[in-house]
Order: structure tokens, then C-alpha cells, then sequence
């Protein structure tokens, strides 16, 4: 790696989770399934959902509000907005303009980034980059997804496994401080695997596209389960190698929240003891690009972070897209 001169530091922290609750119990009743078999497979208990009319910008609104609360910072300060979704409000224009109008950013440029479950830390690489190179001073990281809009609640094996949130970032410059490697792969191989087949430009919307329930997530469960378990832990375990850190020297792991023996098997990989794992799928479930940014939240809101430790986030997703990021945590508490 090419010494940096500056790192993106993590300086304020938001999220947002819509009130709607979900539960197993719900599905229950929606879907041929129960709460016993979603909870010894897949951890998640209860989810939530978006109200009519809220979607991937409003959730990502509220969450930057409270970065900008938590600073008292102008929204004219931001430099750039980077968009981590599969579910934005519409094709174009970008989730990413669609914030930066809401909330008055009038003198950021920004984008949406497409890579699913690996959205947050694809987007925080790139806008890593952007500070790192000095282009940018402030810029807004945001992993959002309302999942409910794509699944098909007559799919036992995807609708139990989905809810809605999002969570964002503020990154600006330290020089002791933030995101300190990062490794980032993507195999289209995976591709047929985990998929919504239209919407875009090859299956262009129409009764049969519709009727053939193509505009809903069709997934491959044993297959990507085999992936994600291998993927993820690997490369867990790579960023940490390849920075010389233990698994003492690591203070708190956040992945992806898909699965909890996919969570499992990468904490192990990295022989972290439960105490060092954030795990909150029982009470959110799979919002994709929400996960880990939720966590980051969550972790700072019950002070399990504190200026100084070593943290290391992961994800895989449809893609297939992987990585992992080690940050040295930057914040003040």
C-alpha cells in the first residue's frame, strides 16, 4: 500500500429506521412459514417496513438530519454525496441529487453506487478516495435500501429475510485517524444467483414481466449462503492479516447483518469472542446497504466504540460484490 498523507475520518454518525414493525408472527400469517424456523436459521425476529409514500430518500434524509443536527453543520459545507442503494426512489434522478436538494447541500455533486449488500463499504472507499486525495473535505457516506419494495411476500424464502432502513457517514480529513485499508471484489460469476431480472434495460417492464414476478429478488439461498459464508470471513480475516492485527488488537466487528451463522463463521475466522461482534439482525434483518452503517450508529450509541480502536467492517452481497474495510476509530465519544 502507498502511504497516505491523510485518512477519511468518521466524524458524526445517523440513522433511520421506520416505525413499522414487522414480526415473524405477521408473516406468519402472510406466508407458509414460522417463527421457530426464521429465528434457528437466519437469527431475525422482526423487521421494519416503510409507511406508504416513504422511501430509500426520506429514510436517508432523516439519517444525514441528525449528522448535521449533531455538528450544527451548514448543508452548504458538504462537498459530495455518495449513495449506497438497490432500491432508490426511481432510475434517475440519483438518490444521491434527490438528498443533496432536500437537505440544501447546494455546493455538493454526488452519486447513487449499485453493489447491494457491499453498498455502504463500496460507497465509503469511494468517498474515502475523495478525501484522501484531497478533492474533498466533507463528504456524506449514506447505505440505505427499503427492501419492502422488491420482495414478493408469497416467497417464503426471501420476504422473512428483508427490512427497510438507512445509515450515513460523515467523512472528513485526519491524519491519525479513519478508514486505514480496505480490500474490494466483485465476481459477476455470481450474477444468476441473486438477482432482480427487470427494471432495467434487457427485461423492460411489461404484463409478462410482472406477471412472471420478475421485478421482485429471486436468490439461489443454498448458493449464495456457501459464497457469503467463505467470502466474507476471508476477507475479514485479510484486511486483518494484512495489517497485523489479532484478534486482541481488534476492538469491535461489524458485518453484514444477512445471516447469523454467516456472522458467526466470520467471527470465528477472526477467533473474535461474541463481546467484539455487533450483531443486530433479530431486531432489523437484512436492509442490504443499511446494515453496517446502522451498526456504526448503534455501536456509538451504546458506546461500544471509543477514539482509538480498531474496527473492522465486512459485507458480501449480490454481485457478487465482498469486502472489508479496518478503520481506526476516530470519533469523539
Amino acid at each position: 500500500m502507498k502511504p497516505k498523507l491523510r485518512n477519511a475520518n468518521i466524524t458524526a454518525v445517523g440513522k433511520y429506521l421506520p416505525k413499522n414493525i414487522l414480526t415473524n408472527a405477521d408473516l406468519e400469517k402472510m406466508v407458509d412459514t414460522n417463527d421457530e424456523w426464521i429465528r434457528t436459521r437466519t437469527g431475525i425476529q422482526e423487521r421494519r417496513i416503510v409507511d406508504k409514500g416513504e422511501a430509500s430518500v426520506e429514510m436517508s434524509v432523516n439519517a444525514i438530519q441528525q449528522i448535521l443536527d449533531s455538528r450544527n453543520l451548514d448543508p452548504t459545507e458538504i462537498d459530495a454525496i455518495i449513495v449506497g442503494t438497490v432500491t432508490p426512489d426511481m432510475l434517475f434522478p440519483s438518490c444521491a441529487a434527490l438528498i443533496q436538494h432536500r437537505i440544501g447541500a447546494t455546493n455538493a455533486w454526488g452519486y447513487d453506487l449499485s453493489a447491494a449488500c457491499s453498498g455502504f463499504i463500496f460507497a465509503l472507499q469511494s468517498g474515502s478516495a475523495l478525501i484522501e486525495s484531497g478533492q474533498c473535505e466533507k463528504v456524506l457516506i449514506v447505505g440505505v435500501d427499503t427492501m419492502s419494495s422488491i420482495l414478493d411476500y408469497e416467497d417464503r424464502n426471501t420476504c422473512i429475510l428483508f427490512g427497510d432502513g438507512a445509515g450515513a457517514v460523515l467523512l472528513e480529513p485526519s491524519e491519525e485517524y479513519g478508514v486505514i485499508d480496505a480490500i474490494m471484489r466483485v465476481d459477476g460469476g455470481g450474477g444468476d444467483y441473486l438477482k432482480m431480472p427487470a427494471g432495467g434495460s434487457l427485461h423492460r417492464a411489461s404484463h409478462e414481466t410482472v406477471d412472471k414476478k420478475m421485478h421482485y429478488i429471486q436468490q439461489d439461498g443454498r448458493t449464495v449462503y456457501k459464497f457469503a459464508v467463505k467470502g466474507m470471513a476471508d476477507i475479514s480475516y485479510e484486511v486483518a492479516s494484512r495489517n497485523n492485527l489479532t484478534n486482541d488488537d481488534i476492538d469491535l466487528f461489524i458485518p453484514h447483518q444477512a445471516n447469523k451463522r454467516i456472522i458467526d463463521a466470520a467471527a470465528k475466522r477472526l477467533g473474535l469472542p461474541d463481546e467484539k461482534v455487533l450483531i443486530n439482525i433479530s431486531k432489523y434483518a437484512n436492509t442490504t446497504a443499511g446494515t453496517i452503517p446502522i451498526g456504526i450508529v448503534e455501536a456509538v450509541e451504546t458506546k461500544r466504540l471509543k477514539k482509538g480502536d480498531n474496527l473492522i467492517l465486512a459485507s458480501f452481497g449480490a454481485g457478487f460484490t465482498w469486502g472489508a474495510t479496518y478503520i481506526k476509530w476516530g470519533m469523539d465519544s
